[in-house]
């Protein structure tokens, strides 16, 4: 039964990621370069340091995004990359039934060196 659940919940999240909209990939890039938060600096320096990456070409809100902000800029991320896990505050807007709220969340970034053009993809 676990292996059927694992094998379930691993092809919902390739259909949900399958899924993202033009205006969730614009959303991500939004919340990527407006953030006013440095929490998440030193794990970003610290992880892609250890991945080879010069600490003069670490420019968070520049050169390092979610995959789906990197999307929304017209990149891809490279087949095989692993990107760095970072923790952010995801807000849920109020609706007609629920209160607006906030959750934390991980979410991991890809530096643009583990990225290419979708053009070039092409």
């Amino acid at each position: 039964m676990g292996k059927f659940l694992n094998k379930l919940r691993l092809k919902t999240m390739n259909t949900k990621h399958k899924q993202v909209t033009a205006e969730q990939q614009e959303q991500s890039f939004n919340k990527a370069v407006s953030n006013q938060s440095f929490s998440n600096y030193a794990p970003i320096f610290e992880g892609f340091i250890a991945k080879g990456i010069d600490i003069n070409d670490i420019k968070p809100r520049e050169n390092i995004f979610t995959f789906n902000a990197w999307l929304y800029v017209g990149r891809i991320v490279k087949k095989g990359e692993h990107g760095v896990k970072i923790v952010t505050v995801v807000k849920t807007e109020p609706t007609e039934t629920k209160k607006a709220s906030s959750f934390i969340r991980s979410v991991t970034v890809f530096h643009i060196s583990q990225t290419e053009s979708k053009i070039d993809k092409q």
